[in-house]
């Protein structure tokens, strides 16, 4: 039995947007806006570099590397991480953040000559009218140092992507003179960021829409989408970026400045189950563990997919039937019956506990998987304290109660 076969799908029932026709690539910000949260830990470079073999693996296409204008070891950061896509031949390219100040274009140059690889320039600057009128900025003087940013790394070489930070709560107007400015001072590639996690689904669409209908107008200028996780919306924000946009940016777990970016992993999870990507998903599971272990951010049990209660039950009607599905040999239908997403996709594969809500097909399965037979007196003594506690059984509980 083909497990399609027995979901009705109300995902692709209407004659809504076919996602499946959307072309974009992922840009992975973990090693730079990432690290700007306030709660994380700075890696060691050869936890970074890891990391950054692991997105290749995941077929992130590119990934920021950091703001060498910050200081010698950010620069220096910067060097080895460039180094390391070049030597080890990565399938990823490296992108450098960058104020519209010429004093932080000029290292992201410096090391790309040094190192020989082109290095793309994702210069910004604030566009909403808060950020104006907070930073006592004039739309002239903002327009006048895109201008030089943008002229001076394409003159050195550089690919450029032009940011507008808060975009979603930008007028239109001063977008268009801003992108405008810096498509004709020669970037090839505008971002439109979502930089306090303000913006709807609609919002995104609705803002994207119009930077590639009115502002792009057919040009040879690719479409970015960052967003924040301010309203728990980043995912879905990012999904709906999916539509429009040429790339979209993400981290991993999230992590970012205040609450974070949009969560990487979650957003590969659901395009893989959306149709819009076919790749091995199965380093996801060490691009999370290393980014948790290393940076100090702990996974929620609950966590999407990858927390340690996503594939676990101690609940006597999900258990039983996905235990009904396990002695049915079909571990497709095993990972569906109880699941939207399918552990085995992961590398990871459903879990029978023993609790307070358990019955017996709980017991009778946990018994017979760990080696012991299960007998009535089993089956009860078992059944009686799980009923009684207030928890989960554990596996040295449930060992010696097995005895």
């Amino acid at each position: 039995m083909e497990y399609r076969d027995l979901i009705y799908d109300w995902n692709g029932a209407g004659p809504s947007f076919d996602w499946r026709a959307a072309r974009f690539d992922l840009n992975d910000e973990t090693l730079r806006d990432g690290l700007q949260c306030p709660s994380v830990k700075d890696p060691t470079m050869d936890q970074k570099v890891r990391l950054l073999h692991l997105m290749a693996d995941l077929g992130i296409v590119a990934a920021d590397i950091g703001l060498p204008g910050a200081g010698p070891r950010a620069r220096e950061q910067v060097v080895t991480l460039a180094r390391e896509i070049v030597n080890a031949k990565l399938k990823i390219a490296p992108n450098c953040a960058a104020r519209t100040h010429l004093s932080d274009v000029t290292p992201i140059v410096e090391i790309s000559q040094q190192v020989g690889i082109a290095i793309e320039a994702a210069t910004f600057i604030g566009s909403s009218p808060i950020r104006l009128y907070t930073e006592d900025w004039t739309l002239e003087k903002m327009l006048k140092a895109s201008e030089l940013a943008v002229t001076f790394a394409v003159r050195h070489g550089l690919p450029v992507m032009f940011v507008t930070e808060d975009t979603t709560r930008a007028d239109a107007e001063t977008l268009q003179k801003l992108y405008d400015v810096a498509i004709g001072s020669g970037a090839k590639r505008i971002c439109a960021s979502d930089t306090v996690g303000h913006a709807t689904p609609e919002g995104v669409r609705n803002l994207l829409t119009f930077l590639r209908r009115d502002v792009i107008r057919g040009r040879e200028v690719k479409l970015d989408y960052h967003g924040h996780n301010d309203r728990g919306l980043g995912t879905v924000n990012a999904l709906a970026a999916t539509a429009v946009a040429d790339r979209v940016h993400g981290s991993a777990l999230g992590i970012g400045e205040r609450v974070g970016n949009t969560s990487m992993d979650q957003l590969l999870i659901n395009m893989q189950l959306w149709g819009l990507i076919q790749r091995d998903l199965a380093p996801l599971v060490e691009y999370v563990t290393l980014v948790s272990e290393h940076c100090g951010v702990p996974i929620p049990a609950n966590y999407p997919a990858l927390g340690a209660d996503a594939f676990r039950t101690g609940t006597g009607v999900h258990a039983a039937a996905v235990i009904k599905a396990i002695r049915k040999g079909d571990r497709a239908l095993a990972d569906r019956v109880y699941s939207g997403v399918p552990a085995s996709a992961l590398g990871r594969e459903q879990r029978i506990e023993v609790g307070p809500m358990s019955g017996e097909s709980n017991v009778v399965f946990w018994l017979e998987s760990h080696g012991h037979e299960a007998t009535k007196e089993r089956i009860a003594r078992i059944l009686e304290r799980a009923k009684a506690s207030d928890r989960l059984l554990t596996a040295e509980e449930l060992t010696n109660l097995a005895r």
